[in-house]
C-alpha cells in the first residue's frame, strides 16, 4: 500500500519505518528543517532498540522516504497517518492545535484536487474522545470530500516499540464504513499473523480504549508505590508482597514494580486528559484525580528519605546520579522523575554529577550547567557523599562493589528503582534504602 505518515516524533517514525518493513511504500512528513535534514542523511533522531537497523534497510530498498510536501504526500497516498504531537496544556487538557492545523491542510489539499481517490485518514494520536469527529467536520469545512476519518491508536512502550508494532498484543480500529474497516485490516494482516487480534470499533470507543488503557497502567503503578509506603511502616517486604500478589492470573506480574513515580509522554498526560474531559462531560473520575497527586508525590519520596537521613542539611553534599531518564532503553525525560529529585538536591543547596547510557543530552534541556554529566557510571562516584539510582538500567545491575565503596565518601546508597536486594547490601555494608523495603545498616 502507498501511506504518508505526518510527524516524524517517536510515534511517527517508529510506524513509517515498521510499515515500510512490511513492504509497503512510506513518505514521512515533517515541517522541521533541521529534522528532515537529519533523516533524509540516514540519521535516526530518537533512541529505540531495533529502531535504526530497520530504517536504514527500508531507505535503502527505496520504501522510506521523508519530504515536507505534505500536498503531494496527501494526493499520492490511499492512507495518510497523523503522529502529531498532543502536548499537554496548562489545565492538563490535550493541546489539539497541531492535529487540527494538519486536517485543515489536508481539507484544503482535497477542496482544491476534487477527483482525487478515496483517502483514509488515521489518527494515531493520542488524543481526546470526539477528535476523529471534529476533524473530519474541520476537513469537510474546507470543502472536501471522498474522505473517511479513523481512529488507530498506538500503544507503543518505549524501549520495545519496535517489538509491540511488529508483534502487537491487539490492533484497534475505529472506523464508521466497511471500505475503511477492510482497507485497515489488510494493512495490518501481516502484524497479526499469529492470531492476535485486530478489534474493529466505533471512533469514540477507539478513543476512549487508549486513554483507559494507560490510565489503568497508571493506576495500577501507583497503587504499588502506595503500598510500597505502607510496607515499610509496618515492616513488611514489597517486593514479597509483590510476588504474592502477581502470581494471582486476575493481577498478573506486569506494572507491578514500585519505585519513585511514573513519568515519560504518555501515562502523566494521558491520566490527565482523560481527567479533564471526564470533568468536562460532567462525568468526574475522582480515582484518577487521586492517581496524579498521589504520583507527583512518590516523585519526592527519595529526597525526603535523603533529607532525613542528613537530618535536613545536605547544602554542599554531592550526590552521584545513575539513571536520567524516565525508564531504561529509552533517551525520554519527559516528565522523568529525575528532574523533580535533582532539582529538590539543587535547591537545598547540594551538587551533583549524573550519568545515564542515553539521556544526556535531552538532560541538559532540563538542568543546563547545574549538574556535571559524566562519561560513565564510575565517574559519578568520585568524592560523592550518596549514590541515587533513578532509572533500571541493565548496566546498573552488577557492578563493581569495591570501586563503588572505594570512590565514595562513605557507602551510601538510595535506591529509587529496588535495583539490589537489602540482604546483598548489608553483606557489602552498606547503608541503603530503597522502595518498601527496610532499610539497613543505617549509620549517619
Amino acid at each position: 500500500m502507498r501511506l504518508a505518515v505526518v510527524g516524524t516524533g517517536y510515534v511517527g517514525l517508529v510506524t513509517g519505518t515498521c510499515f515500510a518493513d512490511m513492504g509497503n511504500d512510506v513518505v514521512c512528513i515533517d515541517n522541521d528543517p533541521k529534522k528532515l535534514e537529519k533523516l533524509n542523511n540516514r540519521e535516526v533522531p530518537i533512541y529505540e532498540p531495533g529502531l535504526e537497523r530497520l530504517f536504514l534497510t527500508n531507505i535503502d530498498k527505496g520504501r522510506l522516504t521523508f519530504s515536507d510536501d505534505l500536498e503531494k504526500a496527501v494526493l499520492d497516498n490511499e492512507i495518510i497517518m497523523l503522529c502529531l504531537p498532543t502536548p499537554q496544556g496548562e489545565d492538563g487538557s490535550a493541546d489539539l492545535k497541531y492535529v487540527y492545523g494538519v486536517a485543515e491542510n489536508i481539507g484544503e489539499i482535497l477542496a482544491a484536487n476534487k477527483g482525487h481517490e478515496y483517502k483514509i485518514i488515521v489518527n494515531k494520536s493520542t488524543v481526546p474522545v470526539g477528535t476523529s469527529r471534529a476533524t473530519k467536520e474541520i476537513i469537510e469545512s474546507k470543502g472536501a470530500e471522498n474522505f473517511e476519518v479513523v481512529s488507530n491508536p498506538e500503544f507503543l512502550r518505549e524501549g520495545f516499540a519496535v517489538e509491540d508494532f511488529m508483534k502487537p498484543e491487539r490492533v484497534v480500529i475505529g472506523a464508521e464504513s466497511d471500505f475503511a474497516r477492510e482497507k485497515m485490516k489488510r494493512l495490518y494482516a501481516p502484524f497479526v499473523r499469529q492470531g492476535n487480534p485486530i478489534l474493529i470499533m466505533d471512533p469514540q470507543s477507539s478513543e476512549v480504549t487508549k486513554y483507559a488503557a494507560n490510565s489503568f497502567l497508571a493506576t495500577k503503578i501507583t497503587f504499588m508505590n502506595e503500598l510500597a509506603n505502607f510496607c515499610e511502616k509496618v515492616g513488611a517486604d514489597v517486593d514479597l508482597v509483590r510476588k504474592g500478589m502477581g502470581t494471582d492470573s486476575r493481577i498478573g506480574k506486569r506494572f507491578l514494580f514500585p519505585g519513585i513515580g511514573y513519568g515519560g509522554s504518555c501515562f502523566p498526560k494521558d491520566v490527565n486528559a482523560l481527567i479533564k474531559t471526564a470533568s468536562e462531560k460532567g462525568s468526574r473520575i475522582t480515582l484518577l484525580e487521586q492517581v496524579d497527586k498521589i504520583n507527583k508525590r512518590q516523585k519526592e519520596i527519595l529526597v525526603d528519605k535523603i533529607l532525613n537521613h542528613f537530618d535536613g542539611n545536605i547544602e554542599g553534599k554531592k550526590f552521584a546520579v545513575w539513571g536520567l531518564a524516565f525508564k531504561p532503553n529509552t533517551d525520554d525525560m519527559r516528565e522523568a522523575p529525575s528532574i523533580t529529585i535533582i532539582n529538590k538536591l539543587l535547591e537545598k543547596g547540594a551538587k551533583v554529577a549524573a550519568y545515564d547510557p542515553a539521556a544526556t543530552e535531552n538532560a541538559k534541556f532540563h538542568f543546563g550547567d547545574k549538574i556535571k554529566y559524566v562519561k560513565n557510571q564510575y565517574e559519578a562516584l568520585t568524592d560523592s557523599d550518596a549514590l541515587l539510582i533513578l532509572t533500571e538500567w541493565n548496566e546498573f545491575r552488577n557492578p563493581e562493589f569495591d570501586t563503588i565503596a572505594k570512590l565514595m565518601n562513605r557507602k551510601l546508597i538510595f535506591d529509587g528503582r529496588n535495583v539490589y536486594t537489602p540482604k546483598h547490601m548489608q553483606e557489602l555494608g552498606f547503608t541503603y534504602y530503597s522502595i518498601g523495603r527496610k532499610p539497613v545498616n543505617v549509620e549517619k
